[in-house]
């Protein structure tokens, strides 16, 4: 049997526990309140005596110890590279005027190998826990003035890769941290087995395809996943999971110059995916391309990102141009990277409360 975590455990199990303590059976309760629905660290849980508490974070240990905490200048995004024992994960919190955002790793490092993505360049170590999975929701609601209500698995690693895991971590969220299924997106390169998995589940999460070519040699060269699941299987999938969820896919579109930036490859995504069935279409965002050190290419400039966004709706599909947050601390898409040494003399180290 598995150690017990503080986010890895079972409210049912926290009961059991606090009961072989002799513990009144309402301290289980007080508990998961305090750390799921209040999101509070548990030290802060003073409803608990003292005693109480560091028995229990002696029995529930964190899983994540924090290496790097990093706040881009504009003060919108933070990352963390955490120690998950013998692994090392990054998580990013987006802040805005409506909203705060959490984009959690599934993996640590990962093995689909996508050329213009840092963590693909890295390679693969280990799938990560449900428990690890939340705990990173959960420290970076810690750390937000604003209260966490979305959460997109596109940190490092293939979700669908580590399905059992990640899927039990949706559950987690949604049911005991109260964050709507709308507001949870899973994005994957395309596995369509998965996906079809997927579709099938009892909450309406939102998905979303990394694409980023319109045809299979284009995309099979940014993305090596696909001559094994070529685009037609993998929008096949995405349709079913848009007609099972009632809700419109989005397609994530990396914006390289001179790769996949042409009008004509406009025209050609537009064709593929103005017939794209379910509710609304398709939505294409485009993400103009972080620099990473392990590929060579460079994002469009602004005017032609625009440009070729025009020419998508134009051609009847929905599209938007993201707002690239953190590159100045490597947390925007496409760069998130375990690093076996760590800076001291960039981002300041900062302690996190478990």
């Amino acid at each position: 049997m598995s150690p017990l975590t503080r986010y890895g455990a079972t409210v049912t199990e926290v009961g059991e526990l606090l009961d072989s303590w002799g513990e009144p059976g309402y301290r289980a309760q007080q508990v998961w309140d305090g750390l799921y629905r209040q999101r509070r660290p548990l030290e802060s849980l003073t409803a608990l005596p003292a005693a109480l508490r560091a028995r229990l974070a002696d029995a529930l240990p964190v899983e994540l110890e924090p290496m790097v905490e990093a706040t881009s200048r504009d003060g919108a995004t933070t990352k963390w590279l955490w120690a998950a024992g013998d692994a090392q994960v990054e998580t990013v919190l987006m802040r805005s005027a409506t909203r705060a955002t959490v984009c959690v790793s599934s993996q640590a490092g990962c093995a689909m190998g996508c050329t213009f993505c840092a963590t693909g360049q890295a390679g693969f170590e280990r799938h990560l826990s449900a428990g690890e999975i939340v705990e990173q929701v959960a420290r970076a609601a810690h750390a937000s003035e604003s209260r966490v209500s979305n959460v997109v698995y596109m940190g490092m690693g293939e979700p669908l890769a580590n399905y059992d895991a990640v899927w039990e971590s949706v559950e987690r969220l949604h049911d005991d941290f109260g964050i709507s299924a709308r507001h949870l997106t899973v994005s994957t390169v395309g596995l369509p087995p998965a996906m079809r998995r997927l579709g099938r589940e009892r909450l309406p999460v939102t998905l979303a395809v990394s694409l980023h070519a319109a045809d299979d040699e284009s995309r099979s060269r940014l993305v090596p996943l696909n001559r094994r699941h070529p685009i037609a299987e993998v929008l096949d999938a995405a349709a079913e999971v848009a007609a099972a969820h009632g809700r419109r896919v989005t397609f994530e579109y990396a914006c390289i110059a001179g790769v996949n930036d042409a009008p004509a490859q406009a025209d050609a995504l537009a064709r593929l995916l103005r017939a794209f069935p379910g509710p609304g279409g398709a939505h294409v965002n485009l993400i103009p391309l972080n620099p990473t050190a392990g590929f060579e290419s460079s994002a469009p400039s602004r005017v032609d990102v625009g440009a070729f966004a025009r020419r998508l709706r134009s051609g009847g599909v929905h599209a938007t141009v993201r707002r690239n947050r953190g590159v100045d601390i490597d947390a925007a898409c496409g760069q998130l990277r375990f690093r076996e040494a760590v800076r001291r003399d960039g981002p300041t180290s900062v302690r996190m409360s478990p």
